[in-house]
């Protein structure tokens, strides 16, 4: 006996512009399983419409097939043994089948749960910058002794299954640095913005780090694009050569790039073979920035030659006990005896940013330490303790360094852009005026260690007070010739900062139809809610949707990178990923993979990934 079922489909056609009802289609035929069929060998399928499964041999036939004399020719052709068999054989056939199935199953489940751990812990070592190794041997170990201990041992043998050994953990970073790299590739609109920057790693390889800024669809985010490896020289033309080919393997193209953030070396901004130059020959319209923490350290940087002796002076100090392990543990006893909270000083290195201030602050919170350690150990710099000029010349450069320690942090940071970087330049020159016209009268309560000082001790402050004021008419003029346009760019883009309190002298700079435009929005006040409720870059990607034009072109000013922090970031990373012990590893996918801030996707890595279990 055979059972048919019937599948219809309602549908309608066009004809010569008439809408008619299609006259109903002969409704689909497709054959029933019976349970007669098991005592001939067959099982069916979940799908519809189900096919015939031999459960002998695990062939599927097609549905069309699915009629007793067909079932009978496949069980005499390839199972001849089992004809005639009793119903009882078959049944237990049938039972065994689906019993294997069922392990199968959940051996294949048990699979893709250990594969998915595996890229689970592959991330965490990845993000965490140690080496692939902790995995298998230090992290699998505990998790199966806290699982014997907590659970019971069926769960511990289930963890061993997970694959963590060394080259597993390196190629599950590995697909995850390249799966991050398409997701920002992909994520890439018609404009980016590009930041830049080298550095040597431990094993004196030249590392090239790159990040992106783009505009999505409510915000403007910010990745890591690449880490390269340059092979040769350091040179413009080089530097250019990796990143071209880093463009045309990801399918980029200059022309969308809008603008490049790097520091000032020659090999950047070299006017014939510069980075720059050669980018402009591809793209002229690219807008180069020079990073913003790399002006305000350059602008910081120089001094007069008496507080330049003094800064001399003090690092002599600190190197003569730091330099000399016996010297420092004899030191931090002194310190111990004479119960002082910090018993070490610090050192100092030109690339730490904010180590001069530091270091300062150290060596006059303990400077009756250190001049009672240099009278005990006869050292020359002794006297230097005892001269009021100097120390109080050493609180002030204690002071400022302090200061400017302040503004270079508050510089760094994700999500920077030109104009509170250059809010924040403005608000300390506007201070470093107000300690100049304060200190030439003789006021220097603005800088508390000095004012401590001078109050407490006989000093002549007129030697120290022209120093103070010569120091900072220099730091003043220097700030000014490295943020030449500072000024008057903050004031060109009031109406970017706050569209809602622009003057109308501000607002007539701007053509006539971006201020018809920008007429609207401040008119607007839903537009004037969202700019209390949103950040600056989610308010105007908001404002593009309704003003494409004006939204475009605060955009531009927005999109470009303000400093290459993310750089210097994913340097410190990279000193922490790539150590002695592992200086022959390639740093790129677990750079990439390790300071991402998009995380990859694991549902389209695990479905093109083949689960395997660890023996």
């Amino acid at each position: 006996m055979e059972l048919w079922l019937k599948r219809s489909s309602n549908s309608f056609e066009n004809t010569e512009g008439q809408v008619a009802k299609k006259a109903k289609p002969e409704p689909e035929k497709f054959r029933l399983y019976l349970e007669d069929y098991v005592l001939i060998g067959f099982t069916s399928t979940s799908c519809n419409p189900p096919k015939a499964l031999c459960f002998f041999c695990g062939e599927k036939l097609a549905n069309s097939s699915m009629k007793p004399a067909h079932l009978q020719r496949h069980l005499k052709t390839k199972h001849g043994c089992h004809v005639g068999n009793p119903p009882d054989v078959f049944k237990r056939k049938l039972s065994e089948f689906r019993s294997s199935q069922d392990t199968m199953r959940k051996a294949s489940t048990a699979s893709a749960k250990a594969l998915e751990a595996s890229y689970a812990v592959s991330l965490l070592v990845a993000k965490a910058k140690k080496p692939f190794t902790i995995a298998e041997g230090l992290l699998l170990p505990v998790a199966v002794v806290l699982a014997e201990t907590m659970l019971d041992k069926n769960a511990a043998e289930k963890l061993k299954t997970v694959p963590l050994s060394n080259d597993s953990v390196c190629r599950r970073v590995d697909t995850m640095g390249t799966d991050i790299v398409e997701q920002v590739v992909r994520k890439l609109s018609a404009s980016f913005s590009l930041r830049l920057d080298e550095s040597t790693d431990v094993s004196g390889n030249a590392q090239l780090v790159a990040f992106v800024r783009y505009v999505d669809t409510d915000d403007i985010y910010e990745h890591i694009l690449f880490c390269k490896s340059l092979k040769g020289k350091t040179t413009g033309e080089d530097i250019f050569d990796v990143v071209n080919a880093a463009f045309r393997e990801n399918g980029l193209r200059w022309k969308s790039c809008s603008s490049i953030c790097t520091d000032a070396a020659a090999s950047m901004t070299g006017s014939a073979k510069g980075l720059i130059a050669r980018i402009k020959k591809e793209n002229p319209d690219v807008m180069w920035t020079h990073c913003v923490i790399h002006r305000e350290a350059l602008a910081s940087k120089k001094m007069s030659p008496v507080l330049h002796d003094v800064l001399n002076s003090n690092i002599k100090v600190i190197n003569f006990i730091k330099s000399r392990p016996l010297n420092a543990r004899l030191f931090r006893c002194l310190c111990e005896n004479m119960g002082v909270e910090h018993t070490q000083l610090l050192l100092h290195t030109e690339v730490c940013w904010l180590s001069r201030g530091r270091i300062l602050n150290r060596l006059l919170e303990l400077r009756s330490e250190v001049h009672a350690f240099l009278i005990e150990h006869r050292s020359s710099h002794a006297t230097l303790f005892q001269d009021t000029d100097w120390l109080a010349k050493l609180c002030y450069l204690a002071d400022i360094f302090s200061k400017l320690n302040e503004l270079n942090m508050s510089l760094q940071g994700k999500d920077t852009s030109i104009l509170n970087l250059y809010d924040k330049v403005g608000g300390f020159l506007k201070k470093a005026v107000l300690w100049r016209r304060a200190c030439a009268q003789e006021d220097f309560t603005c800088f508390p260690q000095l004012d401590d000082f001078l109050s407490s001790e006989d000093v002549d402050r007129a030697p120290v007070n022209l120093v103070i004021v010569g120091h900072l008419t220099k730091l003043i003029q220097d700030f000014h010739s490295y943020f030449p346009d500072m000024e008057e760019k903050s004031a060109q883009l009031d109406w970017v900062r706050n569209p809602f309190l622009l003057s109308k002298a501000n607002r007539s700079k701007l053509p006539v139809t971006y201020q018809e435009k920008l007429l609207e929005v401040s008119s607007d006040r839903s537009l004037q809610m969202k700019f209390a409720m949103f950040t600056l870059k989610q308010f105007w990607v908001c404002v593009k949707q309704e003003h494409p034009d004006l939204g475009q072109k605060a955009l531009e000013q927005l999109l470009p990178f303000a400093s290459t922090y993310l750089c210097e970031a994913s340097f410190s990373a990279m000193t922490v990923i790539k150590t002695k012990q592992r200086n022959r590893l390639c740093p790129e996918k677990s750079l990439i993979t390790a300071v991402a801030s998009l995380p990859p996707r694991m549902k389209k890595i695990l479905s093109e990934a083949q689960a395997q279990v660890s023996h």
